[in-house]
């Protein structure tokens, strides 16, 4: 939406802890009203925008940020996908039916308006989620009698990581892992509607359609299941980090192309607007982190100097390179050096080793480097900064309750 990183706009954290509550609650706010935004910046251009799923930035009762379509979950947490509050027409209601059923239905109602102007439409799916009691109990949509015999070695089976506080009746769950298989395939009986309801409607080859998503899910994978702050201290694994990107434009954008290039979230907001050509709407500040790869979308080069990105969660900063990836946790560790070329899965922890000490130190500079160049003082938990959301994290104490070390051999 923004562009920016945790310490930029200040949402560190999901909202839903806080008091009174940020999302629908007396004095709920949308958390990032002050930023320029996709869907603003499209609004204000003409383009009419509509929104249709989990939103989780505050204030879900009323449209945001230009939006005039406007359906949503009042809150971000899903414990099921069936007899779930929604909200439609600034009233919130229990919708009984299978929830990414709805959203792909409301998405649709969305797409066969009659648009005179551009559109931009926002769905944000809340499967497979994978934190949910259906997990446990069967999820129930067309696929569940699919899945119910499926071996589904793509989930690994290993032992419970020591770090992991939270859904471990999940791991090596036979339920759990069909249960998320599928809500995935739900997930994909929502696009695949999307995009016949384009072709059906003529706008198939004059939409940009842009797939990805927040976060990625460790489901098994180092003897964990679930996110980042599921454990303590917290974890920033690739399979956590990493995300699909699937962009379509025919005509323009070529298919079936594959860019390697090392980017992240940050990059899509300035990517998006160069390839609109609306460069002149990219925010003089705060300082954007990334950078725009809408060349690549177009089969040219990209003219970057390296391939690196950095990722943040509340205490948790992490450096990316094609060769290294490097984590810090404020204020006391412990912290994960692991060499991705000879170790792509991070199973050998190399921080302690001092034959990679000049390594370490070189990351680490360019971790403070980065940081000290975009973070706000206001946002900026390494720095004694504030933010919006609750913290998983304490300030200070909880770096002390857990300097745990894993023996990745063990697992």
């Amino acid at each position: 939406m923004t562009g920016l990183m945790p310490s930029q706009h200040g949402v560190h954290n999901w909202l839903g802890g806080e008091e009174p509550d940020a999302q629908v609650g007396p004095q709920a706010y949308c958390t990032i009203e002050e930023f320029a935004t996709l869907p603003r910046i499209l609004s204000d251009r003409g383009y009419a925008c509509g929104m249709s799923g989990k939103w989780h930035l505050g204030d879900s009762l009323h449209p945001q940020l230009g939006f005039n379509y406007w359906f949503c979950k009042p809150y971000g947490h899903t414990s099921s996908f069936y007899n779930s509050k929604a909200v439609w027409q600034e009233q919130i209601y229990i919708e009984p039916r299978y929830y990414t059923d709805v959203i792909t239905e409301h998405a649709v109602d969305f797409l066969n308006q009659a648009h005179e102007s551009p559109f931009f439409l926002y769905v944000g799916y809340n499967g497979p989620y994978g934190l949910d009691n259906d997990l446990l109990e069967g999820h129930r949509n067309r696929h569940t009698a699919y899945y119910a015999d499926k071996p589904l070695r793509c989930f690994p089976r290993e032992e419970v990581h020591p770090w992991l506080n939270g859904y471990r009746e999940n791991l090596n769950n036979e339920t759990s892992i069909r249960s998320y298989a599928a809500a995935v395939s739900g997930v994909d009986d929502g696009a695949g509607k999307i995009m016949e309801t384009l072709a059906a409607s003529g706008l198939d080859d004059n939409t940009l359609v842009i797939y990805t998503a927040d976060h990625g899910l460790c489901a098994g994978h180092h003897g964990w299941w679930g996110m980042a702050d599921h454990g303590r201290p917290l974890m920033m694994y690739d399979e956590n980090l990493r995300i699909p990107l699937i962009i379509r434009h025919p005509g323009h954008i070529a298919a079936g192309d594959v860019c390697d290039a090392m980017i992240c979230n940050y990059d899509l907001f300035p990517s998006l607007l160069d390839y609109l050509k609306l460069q002149d709407e990219i925010p003089a500040g705060p300082e954007l982190p990334g950078r725009s790869y809408a060349p690549a979308l177009v089969g040219d080069e990209l003219d970057w100097d390296e391939e690196v990105t950095f990722h943040e969660y509340e205490n948790t900063r992490t450096v990316r390179t094609a060769g290294w990836k490097y984590t810090r946790r404020f204020p006391e560790g412990p912290d994960d050096l692991y060499d991705m070329q000879n170790d792509p899965g991070e199973r050998q922890n190399l921080i302690d080793l001092p034959e990679h000490s000049a390594v370490r130190q070189k990351l680490g500079s360019r971790l403070d480097t980065f940081f000290t160049r975009y973070s706000e003082p206001d946002y900026d938990l390494w720095q004694g900064g504030t933010s919006k959301a609750h913290r998983c994290i304490p300030r200070r104490s909880a770096a002390r309750r857990s300097r745990l070390r894993w023996d990745p051999v063990r697992a």
